[in-house]
């Protein structure tokens, strides 16, 4: 149907009709402040870092998912021993470390106590004996060789008494600051094996770290997921754009940020969105040569985003107008 300012009245002769099939050319290529668009989605694979076989898909195609939703989880036995072993190894340095720390267990210390007064009272005995031992040799009542003897015996014991002593010192000492230091890295290398255990293991349990569509599915429980290949494709609502071309002329009216109405079947009303993307590079719609005549035929890609609470109820593929508002 032609506008209302193009649209013929009476019956007009031959020549005339051609006139009037220029002018109502004209008409037509006047510039709309509508353009023809079609909804895209940057779609989000879901995979883990882990290899396993999927034990349970807790999400179907076509849900929305909200931020945190557990999406599919992954064997977990490997893993699980891992931890366990991990937190085995790092309770053993970390007990080895505690006793470099603390020094000899108070049943050791007390066993050395009871050797160093055993050791006094000996000390104290041969050293009684050496005394009487001196006398009787000045009186001439003991031979040489037995007050060497004597002396030797109270030279012993009194040696003994220092070992004991400095092995109650030693008892009360910690390891030294070498065997600490490389007992306490010990600990810690078992420490870091034991979180990077405890994230493996994390992994096998992906959640959705936004809300948004699950497009599709594509492993069924029971299979086999190799490290890194995706489960669940997701479409969160900020991902849904619109992309479309607007002819060169009217390339100035358009900014980054300009508001722009979209439209739809189906849709309840009016969407609103915003230009995000303004392409640097022309192209032509059919394939003509570059003219000044021609320049109408120049399009530029544009691509708008519509705001999230809104952006569910356009569908990637779907037709759209674009309008200015």
């Amino acid at each position: 149907m032609l506008p209302s300012t193009c649209r013929p009245t009476i019956k007009i002769p031959r020549v005339a009709f051609v006139i009037l099939t220029i002018f109502i050319v004209g008409c037509n290529d006047k510039q709309t402040s509508s353009y023809q668009g079609y909804v895209e989605g940057e779609f989000v694979n879901i995979a883990s870092s882990e290899s396993g076989r999927l034990e349970r898909l807790l999400v179907a195609r076509g849900l929305h998912a909200p931020g945190g939703t557990p999406l599919f989880a992954l064997e977990t036995e490997p893993q699980a021993a891992a931890v366990l072993q991990a937190q085995q190894q790092l309770a053993a340095a970390e007990a080895q470390l505690k006793d470099l720390r603390t020094g000899k267990r108070p049943p050791e210390v007390d066993v050395i106590r009871a050797q160093l007064a055993q050791a006094l009272a000996q000390e104290k005995k041969s050293a009684a004996k050496q005394i009487r031992d001196e006398s009787q040799y000045k009186a001439g009542g003991l031979s040489q060789a037995q007050l060497d003897d004597t002396r030797a015996e109270a030279a012993s014991n009194a040696a003994r008494v220092r070992e004991l002593k400095s092995q109650l010192e030693v008892a009360a000492l910690q390891g030294r600051e070498e065997q600490i230091r490389a007992q306490a890295a010990t600990a810690a290398a078992a420490r870091a094996a034991l979180d990077q255990s405890e994230w493996k293991l994390g992994q096998k349990v992906i959640l959705a770290l936004r809300s948004g569509l699950v497009f599709d599915t594509l492993y069924r429980e029971g299979e086999w997921v190799p490290a890194g290949s995706p489960v669940v494709r997701m479409l969160p609502p900020e991902n849904v754009k619109v992309r479309f071309f607007i002819p060169e002329p009217v390339l100035g009216s358009f900014s980054l940020g300009r508001q722009v109405v979209l439209r739809c079947d189906g849709c309840p009303a009016d969407i609103p969105a915003k230009v995000t993307y303004m392409s640097t590079e022309c192209e032509y719609t059919p394939p003509v040569i570059y003219s000044n005549e021609t320049r109408s035929k120049l399009v530029f890609m544009m691509e708008a985003h519509p705001s999230p609470d809104q952006a569910p109820a356009l569908h990637p593929g779907q037709p759209v107008e674009v309008r200015l508002p």
